[in-house]
């Protein structure tokens, strides 16, 4: 039977929360509810969609705009075409 290496790092031992990224990696997982996203993340990606939707318009404003039904006329040629 082997025996079991020893080792310094407490990294594995560790239960409260340090500066470290895996304590933070496991303290996110394990506390779901206290995380959320920075004001500043949140300010941005509203800034992000406020300009998204004034291209948008700008777009559909800018687009040429055609007409999905036209007047009966091509319609009605188109259906006496089919009586054979």
């Amino acid at each position: 039977m082997t025996r079991k290496k020893k080792t310094r790092s407490i990294a594995d031992k560790v239960t409260i929360r340090t500066g470290r990224r895996k304590d933070y990696k496991k303290w996110r997982h394990d506390n779901p509810d206290q995380v959320t996203p920075s004001r500043r993340f949140v300010a941005k990606k509203q800034q992000q969609r406020k300009l998204q939707a004034v291209r948008k318009q700008e777009r559909q404003q800018s687009g040429q705009s055609i007409s999905i039904h036209p007047s009966g006329d091509a319609q009605s040629s188109h259906d006496k075409g089919d009586n054979d």
